[in-house]
């Protein structure tokens, strides 16, 4: 049993006991000393390494939106014109040569992103070490883990090929492999271990299991939408709009040029205690205690309501205000979020807030 995320295995392939959506919630976010997680949802393949080249082509995907994280000092080098590509080549491989990146790929990696075109013509074996070592180093961790959110309707056969690849990336590139989802069983060789989920996660899921949140045999009406994600999600990095969130990053945009934003901060954890689950901030102003959050689609979850309910109230318990706003208000009408954020701020700085307005 795995007392914390940090004590996880890396290297190999486990599976998690536990319900996947309370280790979906407990996973968001990690400890600090845990390892740098993205998740994965695989999708239908015939082969081992057809599911290796989804998988290393999403984390590249990954690794290109969160540059220049992972390489220090390349802040400062923007757009492909002029002197940035050799500029780029020549940091990545100054980098490389006092760490462990495997040069040729890291400049590769480096300069691809910088004019954003697609990696290629490495072998697999390049690729995973290397992408292994960028995630790590852009989220300042010591591990890269992934998070497999395994169906429960794989055949014998897709069981075999999804674990023959998950070990290959585990081998290669040394992640920790996580599988979440029902046991699998085909496949014996995979260690199971009990998932670190906090009582608090676990009973809110636990209480909202039942047949009437999640539409099980129920009305139409009563059922939680069906969605549609990427194969592959990654953290945020704190200080900076989700690099996968077109709303976040439109919404930062616009704030840019606005005196009365000044103070903001992208994507903090919030503890209200060492003993506390953490909570993932999408914007605070820390000095006036408000938290605007963006919300994706998958907020319609009931799972991702009665969560948004129960952090909201925790927020506000601890002097905070919260405000939300969807993805489709940001891209829709960036002009009228901006007027009541002001707005929200303005009562909070001047001491008349009531409330906490939401949508």
């Amino acid at each position: 049993m795995a007392r914390s995320w940090r004590e996880l295995p890396t290297g190999r392939v486990v599976h998690l006991h536990g319900d996947p959506d309370a280790v979906a919630l407990a996973a968001d976010p990690l400890p600090a000393d845990a390892p740098a997680l993205v998740t994965y949802v695989p999708r239908p393949a015939w082969t081992p390494a057809a599911v290796v080249a989804d998988v290393l082509s999403e984390l590249e995907s990954a690794a290109l939106a969160l540059f220049p994280a992972w390489l220090p000092g390349a802040e400062g080098i923007t757009g492909p014109g002029g002197a940035a590509v050799p500029a780029i080549r020549a940091l990545a491989l100054r980098t490389a040569s006092g760490t462990r990146h495997f040069a040729p790929y890291l400049a590769h990696l480096a300069e691809r992103a910088l004019l954003g075109e697609t990696p290629g013509g490495f072998p697999p074996e390049i690729r995973a070490a290397g992408l292994a070592r960028v995630l790590r180093t852009g989220y300042g961790r010591d591990e890269t883990a992934i998070l497999v959110q395994v169906g429960g309707d794989l055949s014998p056969a897709g069981e075999e090929v999804l674990v023959a690849a998950l070990e290959w990336l585990a081998h290669h590139g040394g992640f920790g492999v996580w599988l979440t989802g029902p046991p699998l069983r085909a496949v014996d060789r995979v260690e199971s271990l009990t998932a670190p989920i906090p009582d608090e996660v676990a009973a809110l899921v636990r209480e909202l299991a039942g047949a009437r949140h999640y539409g099980c045999g129920g009305p139409a009406a009563d059922r939680p939408p069906v969605l549609t994600f990427p194969p592959l999600a990654f953290p945020p990095l704190a200080g900076l709009p989700h690099p996968g969130s077109t709303a976040e990053k439109r919404l930062e945009t616009a704030l840019t040029s606005c005196a009365w934003a000044v103070g903001r901060a992208w994507n903090q954890t919030f503890r209200s205690g060492p003993l506390s689950v953490p909570i993932r901030l999408d914007l605070l102003w820390r000095a006036e205690r408000c938290v605007v959050e963006i919300d994706g689609p998958e907020h319609l979850h009931p799972l991702h309501r009665a969560t948004d309910l129960r952090r909201d109230q925790r927020l506000q318990r601890e002097g905070y205000a919260v405000r939300r706003f969807t993805n489709d208000q940001v891209l829709g009408h960036v002009g009228t979020v901006l007027a009541e954020i002001e707005n929200f701020l303005h009562t909070r700085r001047n001491g008349t807030f009531e409330g906490t307005p939401r949508v």
